[in-house]
């Protein structure tokens, strides 16, 4: 019997579209013959929709219409599984549509990627791919992230952290920045990805402007000095916090600028009838970079990816300030587009076999917590009587 995998896709996030890309590419690619794929797809406002055309790439050009003919589900554990429900429900005949038993979430950006979706399937006792709630959520805040990071000796560049609150008197905020930092800067929202909001100013107007577009999209924004003779190299790791190794390391060909949301992901080729995503950008792999530094940089990847408790693949993205031959580490990406499938095929490793290691790696965890003990059966509430604000004399009620 085929295992039922559900791969999730979508959400309330500004990488919507660039996560039907990823979902859809690695459906083609998951083994077929061992697997149930279900494309299982979350709109902008939460909703849960499958049916046979939710896997067809073509059909996202007119979304309202591909509703219309797909079906509405709610996840709902039940008798030990969980099963995909019609919603709303028919008052005659069978509402349930079909089990799942592991997710695959591929989706990028807050509301999905941040740990809010991990905490939603870990409630639902669903196995899911990928990164827990916790690492999710650390490598989704890059303020915390950078925190972290640094508490373990990774280096990473120095920032300042701002909120919405800070903004409502512009020009003591700038002050404030420009009595830390010289220009230029890097201004950016603490939680997205895809270069969404993310800006460089080269001085005071430009630093007002970046500010105005990075608090559109955060409610928190990072500010950080600027490297200006940049090389980026990326690398991938696999694994979880006991045993993970790194894949090839890459570098973007235009990297001495901000890379926006565009030279990732539009105007790409297309692959098994689906845009490659990240993986049409022009990049180098291997990267140009000595054998030494192509170590340090793998060695680091794998130090912070098990730091975090990170779990199936996620993509560590570094910067080397050629000025002063320091590596700095930028941020993780704890979904990355395309799964960065194409760091592992040259060093050998299939995009098949890579979605498969990474399944093995959910059904490991959650055998594993399934050891543990979350809860157990006790008396208290039979002794217990509200009678008064008090509460119970010894209890925290």
């Amino acid at each position: 019997m085929k295992i039922k995998l559900a791969v999730l896709f979508g959400g309330k996030s500004v990488e919507h579209e660039i996560s039907i890309i990823s979902a859809l590419q690695a459906c083609e690619y998951i083994n077929q013959e061992k697997y149930e794929v279900i494309p299982l797809y979350m709109t902008k406002e939460g909703a849960f929709y499958t049916g046979e055309h939710i896997g067809h790439i073509e059909r996202y050009k007119d979304i309202p219409l591909l509703l219309r003919e797909s079906t509405r589900v709610l996840l709902l554990s039940e008798e030990g599984k969980v099963n995909m429900v019609r919603y709303p429900m028919k008052k005659l005949g069978s509402n349930v549509l079909g089990s799942i038993d592991v997710v695959f979430p591929i989706v990028h950006g807050t509301n999905v990627e941040d740990g809010t979706l991990q905490g939603y399937l870990q409630t639902l006792g669903l196995p899911y791919v990928g990164c827990d709630v916790l690492s999710s959520a650390v490598g989704m805040n890059k303020y915390v992230m950078k925190a972290v990071f640094k508490d373990n000796d990774i280096p990473v560049l120095p920032c300042a952290c701002y909120n919405l609150a800070d903004f409502e008197d512009v020009e003591k905020l700038l002050d404030r920045i420009e009595g830390r930092f010289p220009y230029p800067v890097i201004v950016k929202p603490i939680n997205l990805g895809s270069s969404v909001g993310i800006s460089k100013a080269d001085h005071r107007e430009d630093l007002e402007e970046a500010l105005g577009l990075a608090f559109n999209f955060s409610q928190k924004v990072l500010v950080e000095p600027a490297i200006q003779h940049l090389k980026e190299i990326n690398c991938a790791v696999l694994g979880d916090e006991l045993e993970a190794e790194a894949s090839e390391c890459e570098e973007p060909l235009n990297a001495e600028e901000i890379l926006t949301y565009e030279d990732k992901y539009i105007g790409g080729g297309k692959s098994k009838g689906a845009s490659k995503g990240m993986a049409s950008l022009s990049r180098a792999i291997p990267a140009n970079i000595s054998a030494q530094r192509r170590e340090e940089i793998r060695q680091m990847a794998v130090r912070a990816f098990q730091c975090l408790g990170c779990s199936g693949v996620a993509r560590i993205d570094f910067m080397i300030d050629q000025d002063t031959d320091q590596v700095y580490l930028n941020e993780i990406n704890t979904i990355p587009g395309s799964l960065s499938f194409y760091l592992w095929e040259p060093v050998g490793l299939p995009y098949t076999e890579l979605l498969e290691r990474m399944i093995q790696l959910a059904l490991k965890r959650h055998r594993e917590n399934g050891k543990l003990t979350f809860s157990f059966e006790t008396n208290v509430l039979a002794g217990v009587k509200l009678g008064g604000a008090k509460g119970t004399k010894g209890s925290k009620l």
